[in-house]
């Protein structure tokens, strides 16, 4: 059944007169390329978000994590990713050779605020960059080259309000279903949860690099 609703906000004029104009303070931070803070703030960061969109506008966020640094800053303006073995479904590659613009959204344990960079991206195999990505003697196979538009520091207002970095307010997640249950009961899987449990921790013991 759809839902319905009777209050949509369907321009810019009804959006603004309800929110109002950001300061100067908001708008002017936005850098067409990295600075020192970006580059110390990724330099620490273990985990970043590929958001990507097909021509349809279909839109998927990838999650990318690794030991902090693992994205490399090629120059003001480039950095590279590497793509490790995950399940194949390559929706981010995919997406970027129908529509190259993505946006990265940059995490680092403890810190409220967040940094945000949008711009366009090509897949590369340049070895030189692939062997200096390698973790364990495991070379990527592919790996992400970003050519930076905007970059801009996010205030750390969702942090506070969720209570992320603060493991004492964490909800119980004991009533949460596991990874295999979720896979078994969306595919209809002839597998057991104990056995795609098994196949799981495998993955991850074996096919994290």
């Amino acid at each position: 059944m759809k839902t319905q609703f009777s209050e949509i906000i369907t321009t810019v004029e009804q959006l603004r007169e309800i929110m109002g104009y950001p300061s100067h303070r908001v708008t002017d931070i936005a850098i067409p390329k990295l600075d020192k803070h970006c580059r110390a703030f990724i330099a620490k960061s273990p985990l970043v978000f590929i958001a990507s969109s097909d021509n349809n506008g279909n839109m998927d966020i990838s999650p990318k994590g690794d030991p902090p640094g693992f994205v490399q800053i090629i120059n003001d303006n480039t950095l590279a990713i590497p793509d490790r073995p995950g399940n194949r479904r390559a929706d981010t590659f995919q997406n970027i050779l129908e529509n190259p613009k993505v946006g990265l959204f940059f995490l680092v344990p403890g810190k409220g605020g967040t940094l945000r960079i949008s711009g366009t991206a090509i897949i590369v195999r340049d070895k030189a960059l692939r062997e200096s990505m390698a973790i364990n003697g495991k070379t990527p196979d592919l790996a992400l080259i970003i050519n930076i538009k905007e970059a801009f520091f996010h205030c750390a207002k969702c942090m506070l309000r969720s209570k992320i970095w603060q493991h004492e307010q964490w909800e119980s997640i004991d009533d949460l279903p596991s990874l295999a249950q979720t896979m078994v009961d969306a595919a209809n899987l002839k597998e057991t949860v104990e056995e795609m449990q098994a196949l799981i921790k495998q993955d991850e013991r074996e096919g994290l690099y």
